[in-house]
């Protein structure tokens, strides 16, 4: 029995399942670093909205007469 004609089928088999593994976690990769660059984008609008939400004048002064 050839010991080198078993041990070639394993390791091409399990190179092919590598690549793929690691096709598949670049994919992640990728989809991740888009939703978080969404994420940043989301809360960088949220803190402008703020921003212009904020008024500091309005409501500091409290006039009234009975």
């Amino acid at each position: 029995m050839d010991v080198s004609m078993m041990v070639t089928p394993d390791i091409a088999s399990m190179s092919m399942a590598m690549a793929a593994n690691k096709a598949t976690s670049d994919i992640g990769v990728a989809v991740l670093g888009k939703a978080l660059d969404n994420y940043r984008e989301s809360g960088a609008d949220m803190v402008k909205m703020m921003e212009q939400s904020v008024a500091p004048h309005i409501g500091g002064n409290f006039d009234m007469s009975v």
